[in-house]
């Protein structure tokens, strides 16, 4: 059976010329028909390969501070204004290196710390200042930061501290953001995004699909990042979380969820795209290793900030498997 014109036209300009699809051009790969699923994500995994290389980085995540947050993101239960099961608290310093050093050991090149807040306080600031140094001074591991909203001051004092990477997602499409927030804008988000950059951080800026968006703003959306130039773009599938406006909502399909990842690839040929949240309800073990084959080349490690994940040794086990070597840390300054 010969290749299908999207693919072909694909083939040639993301493989052959290392240039990203278009949203039109995603848009066109989304809406391929299942049989040609399977060839997609090969092409994805083609793409992968040819512009990334084998490597896979390897990150844990740990929350400095969890719940409480006074936004009012529809899919997160951390927000303080949803009857969530989780309740606020904080982490020590002795306790976030205790992590970063347990993280390290699986072979992770990169450690985020992440606190549920609009933006940071002079408080929490401080904390991560605390938290940063001590990490640097004991484990061999990128630090990165996702403490939401920044002012330019505050991102001058991260990139001082020597973070590495700073997380601000934009979660989905501009023109479907006001259906996921409301309490601040797709375009405060982006500010900060510039921000980072600005300061010689790098931009990791990635998405949460599912969340009842269209396939027409999933392709919007790998166009907006795709003008952003991220180094890394986290993948996240809605987990839905009880409590939350979106706790109804179905879980992804999983073919679906496998064909935006190859779509992601193929607008964003040489980012670190990442498996995160929720590829262990919409995929499972197998679709876990199909991404992997079809566009992934990172993966988050061991839980996320209120959801529990897969254990670290399976997903090492499975790089293994498929001689994917892990990325040093090295590597990835």
């Amino acid at each position: 059976m010969s290749e299908s014109r999207t693919l072909a036209r694909a083939r040639e300009r993301v493989l052959e010329h290392g240039q990203g699809l278009g949203p039109d051009q995603v848009l066109d790969v989304l809406r391929l028909p299942a049989g040609d699923l399977e060839e997609l994500l090969g092409l994805a995994h083609e793409v992968r390969m040819r512009w990334c290389g084998p490597e896979v980085e390897v990150e844990g995540i740990v929350s400095i501070k969890t719940g409480g947050c006074p936004e009012d993101c529809h899919f997160c239960a951390q927000s303080g204004r949803f009857d969530t099961p989780v309740r606020a608290a904080r982490l020590d310093i002795p306790s976030l290196v205790e992590a970063a050093r347990q993280t390290a050991q699986t072979g992770a090149s990169e450690f985020c710390i992440v606190a549920a807040v609009r933006g940071p306080d002079a408080r929490l600031m401080a904390q991560v200042h605390d938290a940063v140094a001590a990490i640097r001074a004991t484990v061999d591991i990128n630090v990165a930061c996702s403490l939401g909203i920044l002012t330019r001051d505050q991102a001058q004092e991260l990139a001082d501290l020597g973070v590495h990477r700073y997380n601000h997602n934009l979660e989905t499409a501009r023109s479907y953001f006001p259906r996921v927030v409301t309490t601040h804008s797709w375009e405060e988000r982006r500010a900060t995004l510039q921000l980072v950059r600005e300061y010689g951080m790098e931009v990791c800026c990635g998405a949460i699909v599912g969340m009842g968006e269209s396939v027409e703003q999933r392709a919007e959306l790998a166009g907006q990042l795709a003008e952003l130039d991220p180094d890394e773009v986290p993948l996240n599938f809605l987990d839905p979380r009880p409590g939350t406006p979106f706790a109804d909502l179905p879980p992804l399909d999983a073919h679906e969820a496998l064909r935006t990842i190859a779509a992601f690839r193929l607008a964003l040929p040489r980012t670190v795209l990442r498996f995160a949240g929720g590829r262990e309800l919409t995929l499972g073990d197998l679709g876990t290793r199909d991404g992997m084959l079809g566009g992934i080349n990172a993966v988050i490690v061991g839980n996320y900030l209120t959801t529990l994940g897969r254990r670290p040794e399976d997903d090492l086990d499975l790089l293994a498997e498929l001689s994917m070597p892990i990325k040093a840390v090295s590597d990835v300054l």
